[in-house]
């Protein structure tokens, strides 16, 4: 097989675009395409899916172990052709500022994948040459494929740019993207719209194409990509599953925001997941013994996820009930008692599993990678347990936080950032603005099927 890591000189640079028009070049000329994502992304991998039909999933040097990401891009290369794993932020840019964990650069070093770097090339000419050289020296252990200049303003801009870069740079020049090229991209606050929104239309995914191909000598590139070979591995360590249970699962345009592999171990460990939508869906699929919220955009469907109220009533009802409920970040919002969209007045109601009020702000609360450690049993893992996860959010808890309710995560942040508590859990309901990947701790997956197993046990016990 052949592949490419595809990075940027920082954020903005055109990363996602050029990843998608690459995928939409190579499948049109018959090249299966495996898509990968460096990073705690939710939203790229979808529209990577789109285009490649198959799954997108996300790689992450701090989040998760060296083994492990190999084993996932294993598992995710089978049967492809080509595998193109897009990067996050700057090419060097990860947890903290002197160390590459988290980074694309550290992950191209795992997977043995040269890089495809996109240089944004609005009003430079010969400067490019210094940036492409200085990327190239930083870390002499990285290889190149090549360097694609975006925002490229005319032919003559092109040609300068060639210049510059010709016996300056090892690098081979792939190509120049022009500027002011209509793509419907349409974005909000957390970056772009998500494909359960918004699917890319065949026209767009065709137009995607059109401009690699028509900027790029892609066949002629990727003749000279280096062969690379994946040994087979376990990514899901065999367990014989015994307790087998149906868990709900909220997915619709509110509640996208999930990791496969978080779903591929609930299911590892015997769960049936059974989708559902908290907006039109008007009661709890059947059968099932407890919940799972991901993140999502809650605040942009408030009002119609407060208008149904039976589905909010039933959920609420099962919460005091024991059911094992495990909500993140959009899902934890959508657990609580009311939730105020920064841009208008009402307070929609929400489950009221927790009483508290979120409201969005215009400013951003929290970003980062973070660190939990347990200091209660959780309906997701057993205290002294530690698993990684990422916070990404505009909302925040409106009033002073019950001291009543239970708190079960000690959260740890970059060095300089002080630990906090937060993991909000009543009754067997577990709430937090921390999105966990259960690669990190696949033990919590196993947790929280057990622990619906087990109510599903009680229930039918008592009947």
């Amino acid at each position: 097989m052949k592949g490419i890591v595809i990075a940027a000189t920082q954020s903005g640079s055109g990363k996602t675009t050029i990843t998608l028009g690459l995928m939409a070049a190579l499948q049109r000329k018959g090249i299966k395409v495996a898509p990968f994502k460096i990073g705690p992304d939710f939203i790229d991998p979808g529209h990577h899916a789109s285009i490649t039909k198959g799954i997108s999933r996300n790689l992450d040097g701090w989040m998760l172990s060296e083994s492990y990401n190999l084993s996932c891009f294993a598992d995710g290369v089978k049967d492809a052709d080509f595998a193109i794993v897009e990067g996050v932020m700057g090419l060097f840019d990860g947890y903290d500022g002197k160390t590459e964990a988290g980074s694309t650069a550290q992950m191209a070093k795992w997977l043995g994948l040269p890089v495809l770097l996109i240089v944004n090339a609005r009003s430079m000419a010969r400067s490019v040459a210094a940036i492409v050289q200085g990327f190239e020296n930083f870390d002499r252990d990285l290889n190149f494929a090549g360097v694609i200049f975006n925002n490229v303003g005319s032919e003559r801009h092109l040609d300068y740019l060639q210049e510059a870069i010709q016996g300056t740079v090892k690098t081979p020049f792939w190509g120049g993207i022009p500027r002011n090229i209509d793509i419907c991209m349409p974005e909000r606050h957390l970056g772009l719209v998500t494909r359960d929104e918004f699917v890319l239309p065949s026209q767009t995914i065709n137009q995607l194409a059109d401009i690699i191909e028509t900027n790029i000598d892609l066949e002629t590139h990727i003749q000279h990509l280096p062969d690379f070979n994946v040994q087979s591995t376990e990514r899901l360590r065999k367990v014989k599953a015994e307790n087998r249970v149906r868990i709900a699962v909220a997915r619709d345009k509110a509640f996208c925001f999930y990791y496969p592999d978080n779903f591929d171990w609930l299911i590892h460990f015997g769960a049936e997941l059974v989708f559902f939508s908290p907006i039109s869906d008007q009661k709890l699929p059947a059968d099932t013994g407890g919940i799972y919220f991901g993140g999502g955009y809650p605040e942009i469907f408030a009002k119609q996820l407060s208008y149904n109220e039976s589905l909010l009533h039933a959920i609420k009802e099962k919460s005091t009930n024991n059911m094992p409920i495990y909500g993140e970040c959009g899902g934890f919002m959508y657990l609580c008692q009311t939730l105020k969209p920064y841009d208008q007045e009402e307070n929609f109601i929400m489950t009221n599993c927790f009483p508290f009020h979120t409201r969005m702000t215009q400013k951003l609360n929290a970003l980062g990678y973070r660190e939990i450690h347990l200091t209660q049993d959780t309906v997701i893992g057993k205290k002294g347990m530690t698993a990684r996860g990422h916070e990404f959010h505009y909302s925040t808890l409106e009033h002073p936080i019950d001291e009543k309710i239970q708190r079960s995560y000690q959260v740890e942040g970059r060095k300089k950032m002080a630990a906090y508590q937060e993991g909000y859990q009543v009754n067997q309901t577990l709430g937090s603005y921390i999105h966990l990947h259960f690669g990190s701790l696949p033990e919590l997956a196993e947790n929280f099927v057990n622990n619906c197993f087990d109510y599903i046990r009680r229930s039918h016990a008592t009947q």
